[in-house]
């Protein structure tokens, strides 16, 4: 596939990372605007709202995008979905009539604020990358016992805070929590001093099912997907895991980029799965291209004195699919929802450069990472801002997901002072 002409000419430029080829789904505000639905064109935004009042848009369900996020889009389903595409793809083209009436319905990023794209149902997070996994296990079991015994069989995960999701740019402040260190008798109530990033994606549910769905059926559910940074405080996480898993150690925070990068873009980029270990149970198995070649990018900058890239990885590394992830989930008959976002798990490549978490950069601490600006790392400092970017290459164009960012606030000093 080649890139798509837009008369947009932002859009046409091989490194922008929101061609016509893209088309993804945000929310954003402006001075003179309440948060609205809008599609990154290039370096414009596509007023929704806007061109539906205007006949542009005609969904056949009168106005759809007189609110501030898109479960009501996702509801309506696959073929909507498509539907909406195919007439933005035509309003947009360079082809497109009544460009200059068009042009009314644009407003400059650089005049945006984003907001959350979608109203967040349920979240879940798993530990499907297989390289991430090893390297932790490693560290704490040994190599002979990294992986548990369970987890070349189904997509381990477990369910997180939606409540404390927020889009990218949010600050993040380090908790307070419950710890007990290698040194200490007994626990104590401190900061984090251990707090760490896990690069992610994350894949939206668009529709919802009341039992379970087939690895094909979970395919077609899947809205779109979002860069994920999955904020964790090994520290308190160390002390709490056993025996139910992670719980205040993941509560704190998840960032999301502001762009859901829809399905329907990311089709030409899919690609296989890894080799088996074990075939899996036929509820899980591969029935075709799973995952999606997407490059990803961590980079880190200390007080804002420049970024330094700290990792880069690729999605294809992932060993469970979104699809085998949801169709996982659905087996136990529980309601999936419009708006369920599924974490994949930390995304790692099998060399110290692709490992997407700070726990493994440094090895647990061990071998602290040496930043551009030559500061060293071993976990996150105060003032540190973190960016996740990722981008599907194509023919001459990329498939962008726009930067997921935080940046590290210090703890409060009396987290009860109220």
């Amino acid at each position: 596939m080649t890139l798509f002409q837009s008369w947009v000419s932002s859009a046409n430029s091989p490194s922008t990372a929101f061609p016509l080829n893209n088309l993804p789904y945000g929310v954003f505000s402006t001075k003179d605007k309440d948060p609205r639905c809008g599609v990154a064109i290039g370096d414009m935004i596509f007023d929704c709202l806007a061109a539906e009042e205007a006949g542009y848009i005609d969904l056949g369900d009168g106005i759809v995008f007189d609110v501030p996020f898109w479960n009501d889009v996702m509801e309506m389903g696959p073929n909507t979905w498509k539907q909406l595409r195919n007439q933005l793809m035509r309003l947009l083209s360079v082809q497109a009539a009544q460009q200059e009436n068009l042009k009314t319905v644009l407003t400059p990023m650089a005049e945006a604020e984003m907001h959350l794209p979608f109203i967040i149902a349920e979240y879940t997070d798993f530990y499907a990358g297989r390289h991430h996994a090893t390297n932790v296990g490693t560290m704490f079991r040994g190599a002979k016992n990294a992986l548990p015994s369970n987890w070349l069989h189904i997509p381990i995960g477990y369910n997180g805070r939606a409540s404390s999701i927020v889009v990218s740019g949010s600050d993040i402040r380090r908790p307070w929590g419950q710890i007990k260190g290698p040194n200490d008798t007994l626990p104590r109530f401190a900061p984090s001093m251990r707090f760490d990033i896990e690069l992610e994606m994350g894949a939206i549910v668009g529709t919802n099912s009341d039992g379970p769905v087939t690895v094909d059926e979970a395919d077609q559910m899947i809205f779109g997907y979002v860069l994920l940074n999955d904020w964790s405080a090994r520290d308190i996480q160390a002390w709490e895991y056993q025996p139910l898993g992670p719980f205040q150690g993941k509560a704190t925070a998840t960032s999301i980029s502001p762009w859901i990068v829809t399905k329907a873009a990311l089709e030409p980029f899919r690609c296989q799965t890894p080799v088996r270990e074990f075939e899996l149970l036929d509820h899980l198995r591969d029935t075709g291209p799973m995952l999606y070649d997407i490059d990803l990018l961590v980079s880190l900058a200390p007080q804002g004195k420049g970024n330094s890239t700290i990792a880069r990885t690729n999605y294809k590394e992932m060993y469970y699919s979104s699809a085998q992830q949801l169709a996982h989930h659905s087996t136990s008959g529980c309601p999936m929802t419009a708006g369920d976002l599924l974490g994949s798990g930390t995304i790692s490549g099998p060399e110290r450069h692709q490992r997407g978490a700070l726990i493994e950069l440094s090895w647990g601490g061990k071998n602290p990472i040496t930043l551009d600006t030559g500061e060293r790392r071993s976990f996150l400092e105060d003032g540190d801002e973190v960016t996740l970017s990722g981008a599907a290459h194509g023919d001459g164009f990329i498939i962008g997901f726009g930067d997921c960012t935080g940046t590290i606030l210090p703890a409060l000093t009396d987290p009860y002072n109220r």
